[in-house]
């Protein structure tokens, strides 16, 4: 049979279009996912690159341009980003021995603090914060000192609500690691700090990089943290709050959808990077196995 390019184009299309049981029961979530991610997304993008002359819309792209251009827009844009870098930091500092010591724990003890870690996410963020707020209120009659409408209640807020999507992330990768790999550290002579460096914690790094993603997104765009701990303070006006003025108060859909995408913009190549950092560690970690297999090899030939 002679050779032709046609043969495997056709043979390409029919296997991209294949109808099976598993396409049709995905089509109702991919549904749901265009209509309540994809298409306001859409709507979002769209709009930032329009605006209003009286009863007419038109291209441009002066939204952008005025974010760029505007001191106050960049400065609340860098302060979100600088919580939310403190945030994720704190977080990844208390979380990771919180983490450790529950994968090292007994089954029992584990579950429980488990549920204690998730019993308060069961509550609405925004009475949390209020409840946080009514308790540096009391200690601020107690001590005669301001707490609210600081760097320390805005960023405690933040890590109190963000810690447990820290914690179990890292936890989960930890309870992965075989108490075989343990047992091989010991045998071959290692301590517990050589054992925690060289096998728990590149083993746990996939846990740290979702965390950190888990963190840091939510807090850069926080916005009932900064609006009730910062108690009025125009320095936490940050980009959530930003954002919401345009929407809501400021019924300007336009600016406000050209701040969100800026933002997304800025978070998906945050994201990227950590997603690479990840694949490079993995990669790494990948190589000198292979390397440290081949020495075997050539020690026992």
């Amino acid at each position: 049979m002679a050779f032709h390019p046609n043969t495997i184009r056709r043979q390409k299309v029919k296997v991209w279009f294949k109808w099976d049981l598993y396409t049709g029961m995905s089509i109702p979530y991919l549904l749901v996912l265009f209509l309540f991610v994809l298409l306001p997304f859409i709507f979002i993008v769209l709009y930032a690159f329009l605006s209003r002359d009286g009863s007419k819309l038109y291209l441009t792209l002066d939204n952008f341009v005025e974010f760029v251009t505007n001191e106050k827009f960049l400065s609340a844009a860098g302060l979100s980003l600088w919580f939310a870098f403190i945030t994720t930091v704190i977080c990844l500092v208390i979380s990771y021995p919180i983490a450790y010591f529950i994968g090292r724990s007994r089954l029992r003890l584990r579950s429980l603090i488990i549920m204690l870690i998730t019993i308060p996410m069961w509550i609405n963020m925004l009475l949390r914060t209020l409840a946080w707020k009514q308790i540096f209120q009391l200690f601020e009659s107690l001590l005669g000192m301001s707490i609210l409408g600081t760097d320390f209640a805005v960023t405690f807020g933040m890590v109190y609500v963000f810690l447990p999507f820290m914690i179990i992330p890292i936890y989960t990768s930890i309870i992965k690691i075989s108490p075989s790999l343990y047992e091989a550290s010991k045998d071959l002579g290692a301590n517990s700090i050589r054992t925690f460096i060289h096998v728990t914690l590149p083993l746990s790094m996939p846990g740290i990089i979702s965390g950190i993603t888990m963190v840091f997104l939510p807090a850069a765009t926080s916005l009932v943290i900064p609006k009730y701990l910062g108690d009025g303070n125009s320095r936490y006006y940050l980009i959530g709050n930003l954002i919401e003025s345009y929407f809501i108060k400021g019924d300007n859909y336009y600016f406000g959808s050209a701040i969100a995408v800026i933002l997304s913009l800025i978070i998906l190549i945050m994201m990227y990077l950590v997603t690479k950092m990840d694949r490079t560690i993995v990669n790494e970690k990948a190589n000198s196995l292979k390397g440290n297999s081949k020495t075997r090899g050539k020690v026992n030939g």
